[in-house]
């Protein structure tokens, strides 16, 4: 017979008993740690001297507040494309919004337009007419940065052009200069 040189230990033979007992002690320590809790912090943060703070930054104009100068007959105008930034150094944000009306079929022409609001934040209006409608054209890459308005515009070369494919793709800009919106053309329009 061969003996072991490390005698039997009852303790590394598991029963159920062991496992409830493990259970047990854990859900125990668990119960009362939850009873004691830290107390709530009572330190006191040093006065600090009164400062005026800032104004509130405006928030942009909204478009869906606006009645556009788009004439749509039986169909309303819809927003198409928005965005907002300081288009005259103010220090107030500026929306443009390209605007078409919803018709059900066709590619409807886009209204470009830059809405405002006066300094008391009030009802916001459209000071300016980037693009108009009855010019025929569609925007796409439309863009406010760095003070300016960028947009990629679709256009028709005759009345011949079916409404449907524009044949005609120019690049526009317009920056507010000297109490007006400028518009510059960075690339001259080009066939596509």
């Amino acid at each position: 017979m061969q003996s072991s040189a490390v005698p039997e230990l009852a303790h590394t033979h598991t029963r159920p008993i062991h496992w409830l007992a493990t259970a047990t002690a854990v859900a125990g320590v668990l119960a009362f740690s939850s009873v004691l809790q830290p107390g709530a912090a009572t330190a006191a943060q040093p006065a600090a001297p009164e400062t005026k703070s800032a104004p509130a930054p405006m928030t942009p104009p909204d478009p869906a507040a606006v009645t556009f100068p788009i004439e749509c007959g039986p169909v309303k105008a819809v927003v198409k494309k928005r965005a907002s930034g300081d288009l005259d150094g103010d220090g107030r944000p500026e929306t443009v919004a390209v605007v078409h009306c919803d018709s059900p079929m066709g590619t409807p022409p886009d209204g470009v337009y830059v809405l405002t609001r006066d300094a008391d934040g009030g009802k916001p209006r459209v000071v300016a007419t980037l693009l108009d409608p009855k010019d025929s054209t569609t925007v796409t890459d439309f863009a406010v940065r760095d003070g300016a308005v960028t947009a990629t515009v679709l256009g028709y070369s005759s009345a011949d052009v079916p409404r449907c494919c524009p044949d005609e793709k120019s690049d526009a800009k317009w920056r507010w200069r000297g109490g007006s919106f400028v518009r510059s053309t960075p690339s001259e329009a080009r066939s596509v």
